[in-house]
């Protein structure tokens, strides 16, 4: 049996309920990384909890990839893929561009995936054919859109500082030849890219659970994702996200040094 839409927006009312009252609230703030600043709130870890338990007694045969608890079952067919606050630097900063995000995995591949953002009202979900968007206007499918070339295209990246030597090298070249590009929004770039908004989304150092609900929700919008080199991107890494083919190759060509 394989989960539907109500089943999603369950997981993401569940982990709502634990984000939402926390959020400019001053919660308990942790840092995970020696030597840096990784932070995580009790926010993160009691979302996935959260979702973790309506997974385990809906699905108790589906693994469970997740960044605040031990990964289960990652060899089974079907594989949940969950970060509970995805923008957390945003969450405890107030700014409402943080999102949970459950994705869906079979046989390796993402099929369904889901952005919820509590703040907004807004979610983005990929049902395994189409995208939407639900929200305070209403909800309607969403696509992404061809702006035609890379020089009329907005981009968006976390942040410039998380790309080191070659790598920064590569992003300002693609930063170089847009029309507009803009910093921060974490996975909400990505659901502004697929709902047509924005054409580009460059970012570097991801893990599984950065990306697993946002690869469905792009690709059923009609946009590509894919890492640096061209492949498939579920095991995060360095990531290229753009809303139409065209625009993917002249920045698939900057990134992988083939221009």
């Amino acid at each position: 049996m394989l989960p539907d839409r109500a089943f999603f927006h369950a997981l993401a009312d569940a982990a709502k309920a634990e984000t939402l009252p926390r959020f400019r609230t001053g919660a308990y703030v942790t840092n995970k990384m020696e030597g840096g600043f990784d932070p995580v709130t009790e926010g993160d870890r009691a979302a996935e909890t959260a979702i973790r338990a309506l997974i385990t007694e809906k699905f108790p045969e589906h693994g469970i990839l997740g960044e605040e608890h031990d990964n289960i079952g990652l060899d089974r067919e079907h594989i949940w893929v969950i970060d509970p606050i995805d923008g957390t630097r945003a969450f405890i900063s107030g700014l409402p561009v943080w999102g949970t995000l459950i994705g869906f995995q079979s046989q390796g591949r993402a099929t369904m995936g889901l952005m919820d953002q509590p703040f907004t009202g807004e979610r983005y979900f990929a049902d395994g054919k189409r995208s939407w968007y639900s929200g305070p206007d209403g909800e309607r499918q969403i696509k992404t859109r061809d702006c035609g070339s890379l020089s009329d295209a907005i981009l968006f990246t976390t942040s410039p500082h998380l790309f080191v030597g070659g790598d920064l090298e590569k992003y300002k070249s693609v930063e170089s030849r847009v029309r507009l590009f803009r910093y921060g929004c974490d996975c909400y770039a990505y659901a502004l890219l697929a709902a047509g908004h924005v054409d580009i989304v460059v970012e570097n150092g991801l893990k599984p659970y950065d990306v697993g609900a946002l690869i469905p929700l792009i690709e059923q919008a009609g946009g590509i994702i894919t890492t640096w080199d061209g492949g498939r991107p579920e095991a995060g890494g360095s990531i290229l996200a753009a809303g139409s083919k065209a625009v993917h190759e002249e920045a698939l060509a900057l990134l992988s040094g083939a221009a």
